[in-house]
């Protein structure tokens, strides 16, 4: 039986910390919460926990920095939750480290089914990859040290951004179908999130492509998928 999982809260609207606190206690977590940024900080470094839901926009600290200085220790999931509709800013979360984003307002069963896609993930061991290790050019990706490199420089990667590459670089020279990538990466709940795989491609452009806006590692089958090619 899976031990009961361990969840950081930080919200400072207090009607939305009991929104998101009622919901997941009756999912059967244990809640812990923060009302600001520092506390949020303070809190994560402390406790063993399973999951950081973590608001955008706090007093002390915002949810960005918070998420930095957590990835500096812990690949503890972090999802998080914004008002903030712009690409860009989800971007930016998604480069401060979080794994997964939701837009308010969002209903209780959508933010139930993301943070049980979350602690599934979370919790599954990694699959043996039939490379250890793939070599494009100028571009490493060592699916056994799980670490990536171009032009012999590493590229740090959030954790979904390397599940996303792994998959493509393990399947190299097929044709991996958009909805493959999103049950693979994120699960089945994410199936139809087109947008989501697109923000996270291009994400992963710009970290390992020469020149992004000409990608040579990650290029796109319209209306079909991704392939990393041989």
């Amino acid at each position: 039986m899976l031990k009961q999982a361990t969840i950081l809260i930080a919200e400072d609207d207090p009607r939305m910390l009991k929104l998101v606190r009622r919901t997941l206690e009756l999912e059967g977590y244990r809640v812990i919460t923060a009302s600001d940024g520092r506390q949020a900080l303070e809190l994560a470094l402390a406790e063993a926990l399973d999951l950081l839901v973590l608001d955008v926009m706090m007093p002390e600290m915002d949810g960005f920095t918070v998420a930095q200085k957590v990835r500096d220790t812990s690949q503890v999931p972090i999802l998080m939750l914004t008002a903030r509709a712009a690409e860009s800013d989800i971007v930016h979360g998604l480069d401060s480290g979080a794994d997964d984003y939701l837009l308010k307002p969002f209903g209780a069963d959508e933010l139930a089914a993301r943070v049980r896609a979350l602690l599934r993930r979370s919790r599954q061991p990694d699959t043996p990859a039939p490379a250890t290790v793939v070599i494009a050019d100028n571009l490493t990706v060592d699916l056994t040290q799980r670490r990536v490199y171009r032009d012999g420089v590493e590229v740090m990667l959030t954790p979904t951004e390397y599940r996303l590459l792994a998959l493509l670089a393990s399947h190299r020279g097929k044709v991996l179908t958009h909805e493959m990538l999103l049950e693979q990466v994120w699960g089945p709940e994410w199936r139809g999130e087109l947008h989501q795989l697109r923000v996270y491609i291009a994400r992963l452009r710009q970290k390992i492509e020469p020149d992004p806006t000409a990608p040579r590692y990650l290029l796109t089958r319209p209306g079909f998928g991704y392939t990393m090619p041989v």
